[in-house]
């Protein structure tokens, strides 16, 4: 459950991030260095990435990571999910 609204949260971000700049998923993959399928793959939640290529897109949109990683809603799920530590 947390996996997936992470990478949805993630691919939303990059989706808004990319459309702010008015940019194609074709413009970003020529950007990036991605394949266009592959960034699609990300703004739908369906892969999970690598620090590296969360690093490219953070350098691509001129941000730092932790900047590229603010979600307005993970705070909120985080605070419900437990770790299996904390049972």
């Amino acid at each position: 459950m947390i996996n997936n609204f992470l990478l949805k949260e993630f691919g939303d971000r990059i989706r808004y991030l990319r459309t702010q700049e008015n940019l194609s998923q074709e413009q970003l993959s020529y950007k990036t260095g991605f394949h266009r399928t592959y960034i699609g793959m990300i703004e739908r939640g369906e892969r999970n990435i690598s620090l590296t290529n969360m690093a490219i897109f953070a350098k691509v949109f001129k941000l730092t990571v932790d900047e590229l990683l603010r979600f307005d809603n993970a705070k909120e799920l985080l605070k419900k999910y437990k770790l299996k530590t904390e049972d």
